[in-house]
């Protein structure tokens, strides 16, 4: 587990994107526990000048980063099944090989056919955020936590 304030969260995002080990991550925490906030630094520490915004109603965002590859933005928290995800084609977006950051991603979770790392995140009584990152969920590799 690691603490941190948001006036840290660029730290943070630059820390994990070093440490994780797959580029599909799925973030999991309550309403406001900061995932948002923490992907924006992720998609600005990966070299996007692009604005960084929730995908509540899109679904999706895109974003370009430095070396022309793409950052995709998921926010499942409207979704209500699997299906609707597959409808939209979720699985071309994560087989594609880019950045696929996503939000209330518990409706993919026993879907997944590839590797992922989940990134928990629970706000604090004094406002600060704990952060637990899992690696290589999809082979149930011993978890190792940030």
């Amino acid at each position: 587990m690691f603490k941190y304030h948001l006036s840290e969260v660029k730290d943070i995002a630059e820390k994990l994107i070093q440490k994780v080990s797959s580029n599909v991550l799925l973030f999991d925490g309550s309403m406001g526990s900061g995932k948002t906030t923490l992907i924006k630094a992720i998609v600005k520490s990966l070299g996007s000048e692009d604005e960084v915004s929730s995908p509540t109603f899109s679904i999706v965002n895109e974003y370009q980063i430095a070396n022309g590859q793409k950052v995709y933005h998921f926010d499942l928290y409207r979704l209500e099944s699997l299906r609707e995800a597959l409808d939209f084609g979720i699985e071309d977006y994560l087989s594609s090989g880019s950045w696929c950051l996503i939000e209330w991603p518990d409706i993919l979770k026993d879907y997944l056919d590839t590797d992922y790392d989940v990134i928990e995140l629970n706000i604090n009584e004094d406002q600060s955020r704990s952060l637990k990152l899992k690696f290589n969920q999809h082979n149930n590799t011993p978890n190792h936590v940030l």
